[in-house]
């Protein structure tokens, strides 16, 4: 049969028509409505492990600060005596982080305060919002 020869009368042409197309389209569509969110919950939920698990490395490096110096950092000197020598601490033996101080999963700074409400220091991360209190993925990762 040459190109410019019409089909055969009950000769079916290979490919799909459209509606096979759309009867596709709809189930791919109902797929991703229904893992999509499933998805997303998880990866909200590996953010908090995260930050826990973050916060946990704070607070055994800041046990380890306190062991050599005799005290927890003041509020004013900050968590960063953990990764930098303060000039006014020869008992310093740090670094205490082997890399870099972390921000929270959320790009946002370790809140720190020392004394604190709550104990020796407080050492928070504010969630997924940034602002103190909520729930789910913006409520605040706290070390008490």
């Amino acid at each position: 049969m040459s190109a410019l020869t019409p089909p055969r009368a009950g000769a079916r042409s290979s490919g799909f028509t459209l509606l096979e197309l759309l009867v596709v389209m709809v189930i791919i569509g109902l797929l991703a409505g229904y893992v999509g969110p499933k998805f997303f919950n998880q990866i909200g939920k590996s953010e908090v492990k995260a930050a826990r698990a973050q916060i946990d490395g704070l607070q055994k490096a800041l046990d380890q600060y306190r062991l050599d110096v005799g005290r927890y950092p003041s509020t004013e000197q900050g968590l960063a005596v953990l990764v930098a020598k303060p000039a006014d601490e020869p008992r310093w033996a740090g670094p205490y982080l082997s890399k870099a101080l972390p921000k929270d999963p959320w790009h946002n700074d370790y809140q720190y305060r020392s004394p604190g409400e709550h104990g020796e220091y407080d050492l928070l991360s504010l969630g997924r919002d940034g602002r103190p209190g909520g729930e789910g993925e913006d409520a605040d990762l706290t070390s008490w």
